[in-house]
């Protein structure tokens, strides 16, 4: 219906965003009064869910924009934690070095730097290991980009989970298992004289989630319009010419080896930035956090959001980091107080989430909010089948 109203078509592009925007903002201000359910996502899980948004984006440069799959988006995450561990914490006590940080004394033992100061840090750490793990796949496609990719996706967790004697040295690189814990908290430490609103440690402030949310949303705003921004420069018209065809792209003169680095150091980089931040929130660098299955529900985010799509992967993070934090078990305790039953649905989470893609693949398979360029490619298949369709019929 909108589309048949006399109005530029800038303006019915802007209708959306000026309609969710506010609502995402504000949305600590009204949660409380939408009512006391379960299924309605509390501040920490939005705070989950603006993490995941990140890391979908920084993936979708890979994925979407340059076509390169990527199974191994789980390290980049997990080295973006551990940056904040190494430089946040008394990880390494032998040193005495403060700078910036909140919450600590000048004497305190171990580094201790700002977390703002970390951020681009960690996102830099990554990138540089973004290339790093680039390197070895540029000469390779499909299925053997995708082992490759894997393998980096799991020597990762084993090296944080083994970390804490390095090759037998004795040097404590992760503390294993345990993880570093804890990380030196969040706060507007030299704003807070200038701004008082502006708290100067967050672990004081009796609405400790709210300011990670704001935080958060920032990430996912600076992710976004960078992401938007590649995706219109030349480099991205080079990841696209890579997606569709890598042998005419070269063709052209797309310098193949330099066009997938930067698509892996990118995507690298803004998964370091989050894992930075969602360590920081959560005080710690724990293996756990970091297993596989990650980088698979991060690749399935983009899927179903639709590949190519910001706002469309945006869509697809958000949907699937709420049912994976709270939403399945909210769903779960519904069933059950309605019904009668006794179901512990987290217990088919896997499952539930690969019946989601099946069903998605099958009835939906260009995403929630598909690209301009993949909806045509989808709608030309689909023309093309039902064409032969006719024919043999």
């Amino acid at each position: 219906m909108i589309d048949k109203l006399p109005i530029p078509r800038w303006a019915r592009r802007a209708i959306l965003p000026i309609i969710i925007v506010p609502l995402v903002v504000l949305y600590p201000e009204y949660y409380t009064s939408l009512g006391t359910s379960q299924l309605i996502p509390t501040l920490s899980t939005a705070v989950t869910m603006t993490v995941f948004v990140c890391m979908a984006v920084g993936l979708n440069m890979v994925v979407g924009y340059a076509g390169l799959l990527d199974l191994g988006y789980v390290a980049f995450y997990a080295i973006g934690s551990y940056v904040a561990g190494w430089f946040a914490s008394t990880q390494f006590a032998s040193h005495s070095i403060v700078f910036g940080a909140v919450g600590v004394q000048s004497n305190a033992i171990g580094i201790h730097i700002s977390i703002w100061l970390l951020l681009p840090v960690a996102a830099a750490m990554a990138a540089a290991a973004g290339v790093v793990i680039g390197l070895p796949t540029l000469r390779l496609r499909g299925d053997y980009l995708a082992l490759v990719t894997l393998g980096f996706g799991e020597i990762i967790p084993q090296v944080v989970r083994n970390g804490d004697n390095m090759f037998g040295t004795g040097f404590n690189l992760t503390n294993g298992v345990a993880g570093i814990t804890p990380i030196d908290p969040m706060g507007f430490r030299y704003l807070h004289g200038i701004l008082p609103f502006l708290p100067d440690n967050f672990l004081l402030t009796p609405n400790l989630d709210v300011w990670f949310y704001r935080v958060g949303l920032l990430l996912v705003a600076i992710t976004v319009f960078c992401s938007i921004r590649l995706r219109d420069s030349r480099l991205g018209r080079a990841w696209v010419a890579l997606r569709e065809d890598e042998i005419a792209a070269a063709a052209m003169g797309v310098p193949l080896m330099q066009v997938k680095t930067w698509a892996y150091a990118s995507g690298a980089f803004f998964g370091g930035a989050a894992g930075c931040f969602y360590g920081v929130y959560q005080g710690g660098a724990i293996p756990d956090n970091f297993k596989l299955y990650i980088s698979t529900l991060l690749l399935a985010m983009v899927i179903l959001g639709g590949m190519g799509n910001v706002w469309g992967v945006c869509l697809g993070a958000a949907v699937l980091s709420y049912l994976n934090q709270q939403g399945l078990g909210a769903i779960g305790n519904t069933i059950n107080s309605n019904f009668g039953t006794n179901i512990e649905i987290t217990k088919y989470e896997a499952g539930l989430f690969g019946l989601l893609i099946v069903l998605m693949m099958l009835f939906r398979p260009q995403g929630l909010i598909p690209s301009s360029r993949r909806k045509a490619e989808f709608d030309v298949v689909k023309e093309e089948h039902e064409t032969a369709g006719v024919v043999v019929g």
